[in-house]
């Protein structure tokens, strides 16, 4: 079991590695055990951006077998930055009790890679379920208290689908992106028993529609074969200061729920990050008006959603660094998203 801290710190650029600096300088090399980034780049499948971070950060993880998850798109007023998750010992009184009755716990981890043609299947789906399943035994937490588990999955490129051995979900490498969150999701999903193993197929099929996860949080890109996980909890037997609460947007503009979920940090405590999912509602609409994300052939629709979305939780926040993530198939209810809310009492 790992208690936690979250430091979160503005980038220059997708290389910058700076953040490293405002560590404790108590913060040993295999302390870091993740980093949750936004790069500035498309979001899309040609976002090298996400592919220079990694290469930038990942030497600064093996040390802690951590991982890296970054996800390209900081459209409108979205800033990039990372979020730094380290390992904490225990906060104790003077007498050696726990100064706190519960903390913020993580287990990171990844898969195995993927061949193309696996890749937004139902074997994805349960390969990502079994890994996860491993990982919050090892954190020694039950799925109930699970806030979040964040991902990030692979796609398919043209090379891969021409060299795979089998035929692949898709051979367009934009839509492979939510092909593979979709099956990410649905094993979130089954991993936290929020699908069953006979409505795997379903939820897939109905790209999410009947099956998701209101704790997933996926994104795709080609800087990697296999899924990158961080399954985030609380846990009793923790002791330290990290909190967090979790729900769903049910659309684009749920400002009601945003609100809710903040209005659960107590007075005097600090907001940490909140991590979110958007995408734009495939039935053309919200709450009844037509919106026009599906139809702009210049933008991809997961880039309006999250420069929407974006502004909506920087202004509820009051921070531009918030990790808003565009593509929620099956991760919450269609043209919704996840919620993620962490802070420091």
């Amino acid at each position: 079991m790992s208690g936690i801290a979250i430091h979160k710190v503005t980038t220059a650029h997708p290389g910058d590695v700076s953040a490293l600096k405002t560590l404790p300088e108590s913060t040993k090399p295999d302390d870091l055990l993740a980093v949750i980034g936004k790069t500035e780049g498309n979001g899309c499948v040609n976002d090298f951006t996400r592919m220079l971070s990694s290469t930038v950060w990942d030497p600064h993880l093996e040390a802690s077998g951590g991982i890296s998850v970054f996800s390209g798109g900081t459209e409108g007023v979205l800033s990039p930055h990372v979020s730094l998750v380290v390992k904490e010992d225990d906060y104790l009184k003077d007498d050696g009790s726990k100064m706190y009755n519960e903390g913020l716990v993580a287990k990171v981890g990844g898969t195995r890679d993927f061949e193309p043609w696996e890749m937004g299947t139902a074997i994805q789906a349960r390969v990502t379920a079994d890994t996860i399943k491993k990982l919050i035994a090892e954190v020694e937490v039950e799925a109930d208290d699970v806030h979040m588990v964040l991902v990030k999955c692979p796609l398919l490129t043209t090379a891969k689908v021409v060299a795979s051995a089998k035929e692949c979900v898709t051979t367009d490498t934009y839509k492979s992106m939510g092909y593979s969150r979709l099956a990410t999701a649905v094993g979130i999903a089954l991993a936290l028993g929020e699908v069953t193993e006979d409505g795997i197929d379903d939820a897939l099929e109905s790209y999410g529609q009947r099956g998701w996860s209101s704790r997933a949080s996926c994104s795709s890109g080609a800087e990697l074969e296999n899924c990158h996980i961080v399954v985030l909890a609380s846990s009793k037997k923790a002791s330290n200061p990290y909190r967090a609460v979790h729900g769903y947007m049910a659309d684009a503009i749920d400002l009601k729920v945003l609100l809710e979920l903040t209005s659960k940090i107590p007075d005097g405590a600090e907001r940490v990050q909140i991590f979110v999912k958007a995408e734009p509602s495939t039935d053309g609409v919200v709450r009844g008006k037509r919106h026009t994300m599906m139809t702009d052939s210049d933008i991809q629709g997961t880039r309006h959603a999250r420069a929407a979305v974006g502004g909506l939780v920087a202004g509820v926040w009051g921070e531009t660094d918030v990790y808003v993530s565009g593509g929620a198939e099956g991760q919450g209810p269609m043209g919704g998203g996840s919620v993620c809310v962490v802070y420091k009492v």
